[in-house]
């Protein structure tokens, strides 16, 4: 084991941002270059990563289910969450493994709070099903929403969420940025236009720079 693959070791990381952004892609490159340096890594998903959550995600990203609140959304976010820490995160920390999630609790403040939800409202229905669990490390790939819309391609077979208009995702990209400048200790943002290969370098630098810390 590496002297990172040691110090990620029960950590819980997170990479999120806008659709788009290529953070789904990332993780996976981020997880195969980990293990390259010993970590024991799990990858997961939110929402999703167990049966529940899978279900909830179907009924949540249904795209003829526009008629779905804003309120809605946030508690459906969160059960789905709730369900995922208890099967299979906090299992995995308590075994020293390394997390990997694919989105967590700042895309619904990013998005339920586009929509018109208080983020502090959003946090505090977190802290009432999860209590103060959470992401030692939140990476925000960043990309301004016309690139990143342009890459989720045409409208047909895009999710509830990515048919939202440009208007919608820029906010979303701006509460994104937001909790980062909030929270620099939790947060880190990382550029992520150009090639993948040039994001990857980008993702992992950023995570040796945090674990040296």
């Amino acid at each position: 084991m590496t002297d990172l693959a040691d110090k990620l070791a029960g950590r819980f990381l997170v990479l999120d941002g806008p659709d788009g952004c290529g953070k789904s892609t990332q993780l996976t490159r981020l997880a195969a270059w980990l293990r390259e340096q010993g970590a024991d890594v799990l990858e997961t998903r939110d929402p999703g990563g167990t049966p529940v959550g899978d279900r909830i995600r179907e009924v949540l990203l249904d795209a003829a289910h526009a008629e779905m609140t804003v309120a809605c959304e946030t508690l459906l976010y969160m059960a789905s969450r709730a369900q995922l820490w208890d099967e299979v995160i906090a299992p995995a920390l308590d075994t020293r493994r390394c997390v990997l999630c694919d989105r967590w609790v700042s895309a619904t403040v990013a998005y339920q709070g586009a929509g018109g939800a208080d983020a502090e409202d959003i946090l505090a229905v977190y802290r009432t099903v999860l209590g103060d669990v959470g992401p030692d490390l939140t990476v925000v790939l960043d990309l301004d929403a016309e690139t990143a819309l342009a890459r989720t391609g045409a409208a047909v077979g895009r999710d509830r969420m990515e048919r939202k208009n440009a208007g919608f995702h820029r906010t979303v990209r701006e509460l994104f940025l937001r909790q980062a400048q909030y929270r620099p200790d939790r947060f880190a943002v990382v550029d992520a236009a150009g090639d993948a290969d040039a994001v990857a370098c980008r993702i992992r630098e950023t995570i040796i720079r945090w674990a040296e810390v």
